[in-house]
């Protein structure tokens, strides 16, 4: 483990587009209207993990998902049958990978030099289901030797005991997370683990550049427009 790089990846809005399930929610509503209950859905879904980490409780990333789904269909005044409901849950076990995703893990599966794991707030079973059995991700699931998720501790990024969690679990301490690399292309992860001392890549696919202002002396150690330049990066500064 000493002799090789962690890359610990995020899955959704990293690996997974959250944006793909707007193709199951246009087989309910129109085109536009399904892009605005993604768009919130996603948004809540974020917003509830933040709000029960400050309120110091906890309920699975399952449970959050399916509630910010409601909530972004009572936003939009629009309505869904349980069953129906149930069935766009199933769908995001199975979100598509982005483009760049493939190529990546092609590489990666080539390179001894690495140790990947999956680092989520998704529950065990969203995570391996994804993984394990999604037709994106499953004929690559080799690459990663572990899926960490956060239900163990309860806790969700960008939390400092989420980050701990992952450290634990690929066998390093407190004095080394600066040997653990994060991968993603959300800003509150980057800057969570930067704020633990670890490096942290961030994936601008839109080109837009570092924006998030909330902790200004918290920037990525590198910035990627795409997956496929991650190896060369990290190579470069570990």
């Amino acid at each position: 483990m000493a002799e090789k790089t962690v890359v610990a990846f995020d899955l959704y809005g990293t690996l997974l587009s959250t944006e793909s399930i707007a193709k199951q929610l246009e087989k309910y509503f129109g085109s536009d209207t399904a892009q605005s209950i993604s768009a919130l859905w996603r948004r809540y879904q974020l917003e509830y993990t933040w709000r029960l980490n400050s309120m110091e409780r906890y309920q699975d990333f399952s449970q959050i998902t399916r509630n910010a789904l409601l909530h972004a269909l009572a936003e939009t005044k629009c309505e869904l049958t349980d069953g129906d409901v149930n069935r766009l849950m199933e769908a995001y076990d199975g979100l598509s990978t982005f483009p760049d995703v493939k190529p990546t893990l092609n590489r990666m599966t080539l390179d001894a030099d690495i140790y990947a794991v999956i680092f989520s707030n998704g529950t065990q079973d969203m995570v391996a289901n994804s993984v394990l059995r999604s037709q994106d991700l499953a004929p690559h699931s080799s690459v990663f030797h572990d899926l960490v998720t956060v239900d163990e501790i309860r806790r969700y990024k960008p939390s400092r005991a989420s980050y701990q969690h992952l450290a634990q679990k690929v066998g390093k301490n407190s004095t080394q997370m600066d040997e653990i690399w994060l991968v993603s292309g959300n800003p509150f992860d980057i800057v969570g683990a930067r704020s633990m001392g670890m490096p942290a890549v961030w994936v601008d696919r839109a080109g837009q550049g570092w924006q998030d202002g909330a902790t200004p002396d918290l920037q990525p150690t590198a910035i990627v427009h795409s997956l496929e330049q991650l190896v060369d990066k990290i190579k470069g500064r570990s």
